[in-house]
């Protein structure tokens, strides 16, 4: 029988018999996977350092979903073509995420702008750089907030950022 779990982080909805080993969304942990009916909306009143931080890493997000679409339209085969275009698409859901939280209406990412290398291995470098920024942004963040559910969000994409680090050191290495 098919059951409604909800992501406590992006807010996406799985429909499944069980719950996933992480969010198919935006790649939290399934811990944060949680019933339907016990989903609530991120309503918290924000403080000025986490508004401000919630903004940057918004623009790292859309940023990054960027550069993860164009090394999709530029990568060759569909390992990387696969790998690329899912890393869009879950940087686009951390920046929904963050819209949720800053209550506006999620930018426009533009999957053609021109933002990457065209090899492969440049590419892999970059996408490595921008994952360890990101997580030294958001542990950051993290330390930062004050709101329980801002500190949760932080903490996630920090485990979520070094699961994608991770993925590109051993493609990395295998290029090696």
């Amino acid at each position: 029988m098919l059951k409604v779990f909800r992501c406590w982080i992006c807010g996406e909805t799985y429909l499944g018999e069980e719950k996933p080993t992480d969010c198919p969304y935006c790649g939290a942990d399934k811990e944060f996977l949680k019933p339907g009916e016990e989903y609530e909306l991120p309503d918290v009143e924000l403080t000025e350092t986490s508004r401000k931080n919630l903004e940057e890493a918004l623009e790292l997000e859309v940023d990054n979903a960027t550069f993860y679409y164009c090394a999709y339209n530029k990568a060759e085969g569909p390992k990387t073509e696969g790998m690329f275009k899912r890393l869009a698409k879950v940087e686009s859901e951390h920046a929904e995420a963050i819209c949720l939280f800053l209550d506006i209406e999620e930018p426009e990412i533009d999957k053609h702008i021109d933002k990457c290398a065209e090899e492969l291995p440049d590419n892999l470098e970059d996408a490595h750089a921008r994952e360890s920024r990101a997580i030294k942004h958001y542990r950051k963040f993290a330390e930062e907030a004050e709101e329980p559910r801002v500190k949760e969000l932080f903490e996630a994409l920090v485990e979520i950022e070094t699961d994608h680090l991770e993925l590109h050191e051993g493609e990395l290495e295998e290029l090696a």
